[in-house]
């Protein structure tokens, strides 16, 4: 017993030491490096070690109260860092209510707290990241938060370097994946109160003032163009899902980058292994109402041929097809090709076994009335679907001098979401 509380006695005297000691080394110029340092030295000590539990709490007490710039950077840095070891970290942050206070301190930035602003943000992508947020907290944002990150993209839109971008473009990604969650999880949160769902302030923001912010959008084409983290580009998928199901902000981005995402999908689609299912099968939910509600249903049919050929490859229809093709990639990809604009030469390509009356009523009408092609479990499938951070995308081209699986199997990489939904359309 003794022992123990010589223990807690040590980590009370470190942690209020050291942000007194932080406050005097501040006024000397501590860079980045130093506060890193700092937070691994505690990470590392025997101090730590002893009584983890007690150390995390602390620090997370001192997030709630501290308004000092350095104390600040140097919790926030602890809390990123041992957070990524050990998630228990972002579950005690959440269960203290520090979603709300992470907000509140972003909201403050201040001039020369650059370093500070970035690290918040990270730490508020960490911790969302990995559970679900409370209906609460969702409810707490309001629209000048999610205005006020839009403006910091914008403000950087001339430098796609600069680490700002990333950070806040995450933040809004995951924002819109916990509202997505919120509204359509099977696993209700059980502390909202029946009949309330926090309004998705991402997608209003976006359908309200869409054409402010476009340099968002062109943000998340480049990432997803060059992100190898299936949870990342996971995040950006959803997006793009409300975004191209919810008719204001159908036309949102530039019929260019349009055509950019497009070549992204498809070369994307014919790089997933078989094995890689339930992100082809996201891959293949956003890419209905892209090719059936946005710019490039209009002439001249940006790689027209190129879609019908992928999707009669992906169908099993094609002879040069790879592998046993499962189920719900042939529904999708059938319910691809009968967007309208892809009618015609889809019907010259498929061969999946369709009857002259089936063809005939698909080529008349069916493209006239998306609501009733859509399954109303799509938004579902595509909430619910979730990976573990850092965990890569596998790739048929990197993987090419292994042979190719007989059969569609899905990876231990590919995590069920507690909150999937049963069934498939």
């Amino acid at each position: 017993m003794g022992s123990y509380l010589a223990t807690i006695a040590g980590v009370d005297k470190w942690t209020s030491k050291s942000p007194t000691h932080l406050k005097m080394k501040s006024n000397f110029g501590w860079t980045e490096y130093d506060i890193a340092r700092c937070s691994y030295r505690l990470l590392q000590s025997s101090l730590f070690a002893s009584e983890k539990d007690y150390v995390r709490r602390q620090i997370v007490y001192s997030l709630l109260q501290e308004d000092s710039p350095a104390t600040l950077h140097f919790i926030t840095a602890f809390l990123i860092y041992d957070g990524r070891e050990n998630e228990t970290t972002f579950e005690m942050m959440n269960e203290e209510g520090a979603f709300p206070r992470l907000v509140e301190l972003i909201q403050q930035k201040r001039d020369g707290d650059a370093g500070l602003h970035r690290m918040l943000l990270e730490l508020l992508y960490e911790m969302s990241r990995i559970q679900r947020l409370r209906t609460a907290d969702l409810m707490s944002i309001d629209d000048d938060f999610i205005s006020y990150m839009f403006q910091i993209i914008e403000s950087l839109s001339d430098d796609v370097a600069d680490p700002y971008h990333y950070p806040v473009i995450r933040v809004l990604l995951i924002l819109n994946e916990q509202y997505m969650v919120s509204a359509h999880g099977s696993v209700p949160d059980q502390g909202q109160p029946s009949g309330s769902t926090p309004t998705n302030r991402v997608i209003k923001i976006l359908a309200a003032d869409g054409p402010t912010y476009k340099s968002f959008g062109q943000n998340i084409i480049l990432l997803l163009n060059r992100e190898s983290e299936t949870s990342l580009q996971l995040l950006i998928l959803k997006l793009l899902y409300l975004l191209f199901t919810s008719p204001p902000t159908y036309e949102y981005f530039y019929t260019n980058d349009l055509h950019v995402l497009l070549d992204i999908i498809l070369r994307n689609l014919l790089d997933l292994p078989p094995a890689s299912s339930a992100l082809r099968h996201t891959y293949l939910r956003v890419l209905y109402p892209l090719l059936a509600h946005t710019q490039l249903r209009q002439p001249p049919y940006y790689k027209r041929d190129d879609v019908v050929r992928l999707l009669a490859v992906m169908s099993g229809s094609s002879m040069g097809h790879f592998g046993a093709v499962d189920e719900t990639t042939k529904r999708l990809t059938s319910r691809c090709s009968r967007v309208r604009w892809l009618c015609e030469e889809a019907q010259e390509v498929r061969q999946d076994g369709e009857d002259a009356t089936k063809r005939k009523q698909t080529h008349l009408g069916i493209g006239d009335n998306s609501a009733a092609m859509a399954s109303s479990l799509s938004v579902l499938q595509v909430a619910a679907q979730h990976s573990k951070p850092g965990i890569q995308t596998p790739s048929r081209e990197k993987n090419a001098s292994h042979p190719l699986e007989s059969e569609a199997k899905p990876t231990k990489d590919e995590v069920k979401s507690p909150f999937e939904v049963e069934g498939e359309v």
